[in-house]
């Protein structure tokens, strides 16, 4: 054998094992999610973009990645017990759909990584230091409530014009729907609508409330919260039933029955958390990875159910909207 042949192979050999032994011990990672449903089919839209995005990354689960799923079904102490077994099972990253969850996890740990879905104003929270600066271990993604509250009733009076009444059903223990609470009231009176708050603290109250808005003459209902989409179906269903415009800023839940939704892009916002979580995965600092704000805003029609309300919904509102649902 030449030399230099010789050498060529005494490294192979030399170097193989290392290799061989560096791809047999490869760290899988463990991504824990929190999200605020109670199971996987009432978050199958987000779960479904989320898997999706994590496969174009590159992950592949059983090998790269392990998932940690974790349901509350919206309960605050589920949350509480949610977040200290995701702290348990060591995870790398955990991705926090909710405000709640992420209060829940921030009790919890101040050291793994948290990538959070829907926070509004993270800083005024006391979640991070500052939104170019995060500080800490969490990062993520920061929704607005001010002035998109103004311009989603604003569009909800065009397309009812007859509206002066309106009750805003909210949750009483989501902070995400508590702000939206407080953006609405302070939007209402230029607009010249009156806006009566209702608590809709569980799904069993989501008809009881509509039944109630119905009876007493209401032109118009804003939901607000996580309950629009872990119980879109109810919502939908009461207020065909109850003959009710309604209005959200979820996309997602308008095909169910609501007239019509303007908000943040909250798919995208998913497919945005997991690429945080993989650049976290890679080494990145929670601290170093500025927090993202909207920076386009959907907005949804539902054809079907204007038609049902007996509406007519103005083409400039048409043309604007970024899907109509006929």
């Amino acid at each position: 054998m030449r030399r230099r042949d010789f050498i060529r192979a005494v490294g192979v050999s030399t170097v193989w094992p290392f290799i061989a032994h560096a791809q047999k011990t490869r760290k899988v990672a463990k991504i824990g999610v929190l999200w605020h449903a109670g199971s996987a089919q009432q978050e199958k839209v987000y779960l479904d973009v989320l898997t999706k995005t994590f496969s174009d990354l590159g992950y592949v689960e059983g090998k790269d990645a392990v998932f940690l799923h974790r349901y509350p079904a919206n309960q605050l102490d589920r949350y509480r017990e949610l977040a200290m077994d995701l702290i348990d099972n060591k995870v790398d990253v955990i991705i926090a759909m909710t405000q709640t969850g992420v209060i829940a996890l921030k009790q919890a740990t101040s050291t793994t990584p948290i990538v959070f879905v829907t926070v509004v104003d993270p800083v005024g929270a006391g979640l991070v230091e500052s939104l170019a600066h995060p500080g800490g271990n969490l990062t993520g993604l920061s929704v607005t409530a001010g002035d998109i509250a103004g311009k989603r009733l604003g569009l909800f009076k065009e397309a009812v014009p007859t509206l002066s009444r309106v009750a805003l059903l909210f949750q009483p223990h989501d902070p995400l729907s508590v702000a939206g609470k407080m953006a609405y009231l302070n939007a209402a009176k230029p607009l010249g609508v009156a806006l009566h708050p209702v608590e809709v603290s569980t799904a069993d109250a989501i008809e009881p409330a509509f039944s109630a808005i119905a009876r007493d003459g209401f032109d118009g209902a804003v939901v607000t919260g996580a309950m629009m989409t872990d119980e879109c179906e109810r919502l939908g269903a009461s207020a065909l039933a109850h003959m009710m415009p309604t209005i959200g800023g979820i996309a997602e839940a308008v095909p169910s029955g609501l007239l019509m939704s303007y908000g943040p892009d909250y798919l995208d916002y998913v497919r945005k958390s997991a690429v945080y979580a993989d650049k976290i995965l890679k080494g990145a600092k929670p601290a170093d990875l500025p927090i993202e704000q909207p920076t386009r805003l959907k907005f949804v029609i539902n054809l079907r159910a204007a038609r049902a309300l007996g509406l007519t919904i103005p083409l400039t509102l048409l043309v604007a909207a970024d899907e109509v649902i006929e």
